[in-house]
């Protein structure tokens, strides 16, 4: 049996997403696993963010991608469908006294990026699976079109064949990618991958360059 093999009810529509969230946001710090957090400091790690960058963090939860580069960027825009998830990371942001970060409703067929901001690096961690594959292919065709000169993703996605009674992931709210379609995605884009971190055979990251244009320019 595969991932589409798998009985599966309606999609959840972003609101369901929202509302599940807002219910555990007060929780969701202690409630992640290895692997995600594994995730999380490698999406850190890869975005090598510089002190006059803008880094925007899609999916951004509680804050934890978006605060910890902080420290190193110029600005950071966190966008999430979830207030309550979005209050937390306010709170830690204020608690910590940083105040180069900025959070806000986005998602990420519709990133809500200020005007006149121009991104640098886009980054998501366990985010993004929540999408069918054809969202997900929006999605990233959307960030191309922000030019950043590098994209990041953290996620469920499948590196082999699912096991339907080992799912990493819940297949009544989630639906991850293989890895193979998601790296077509990115070079269809205009990303040129440049790593793929496989931390478990259910989750990974993904590194994505924004490949120069014919007129030399990144």
């Amino acid at each position: 049996m595969t991932r589409r093999d798998q009985p599966r009810v309606m999609t959840p529509s972003i609101e369901d997403h929202a509302a599940r969230f807002d219910e555990v946001a007060e929780s969701y710090d202690d409630s992640g696993s290895e692997e995600y957090r594994a995730c999380a400091s490698l999406v850190i790690e890869h975005a090598t963010v510089g002190s006059d960058e803008t880094v925007l963090d899609l999916g951004t939860g509680t804050g934890a991608i978006a605060l910890a580069l902080a420290e190193d960027a110029g600005r950071v825009v966190g966008r999430d469908i979830s207030d309550g998830m979005l209050e937390q990371a306010r709170e830690k942001a204020t608690a910590q006294g940083i105040e180069n970060v900025e959070f806000g409703e986005g998602r990420f067929r519709e990133p809500n990026v200020p005007a006149g901001v121009d991104v640098d690096v886009v980054t998501s961690n366990f985010a993004m699976h929540h999408l069918s594959d054809e969202e997900k292919r929006e999605a990233i065709e959307v960030i191309a079109a922000l030019e950043p000169r590098r994209f990041v993703l953290g996620d469920v996605m499948l590196f082999v064949e699912a096991d339907p009674s080992e799912p990493f992931y819940s297949p009544e709210v989630d639906d991850p990618a293989t890895v193979g379609l998601l790296a077509d995605a990115f070079t269809d884009a205009g990303f040129a991958l440049t790593a793929v971190e496989r931390v478990h055979d259910q989750v990974g990251v993904l590194v994505g360059e924004r490949v120069a244009n014919g007129d030399g320019d990144a």
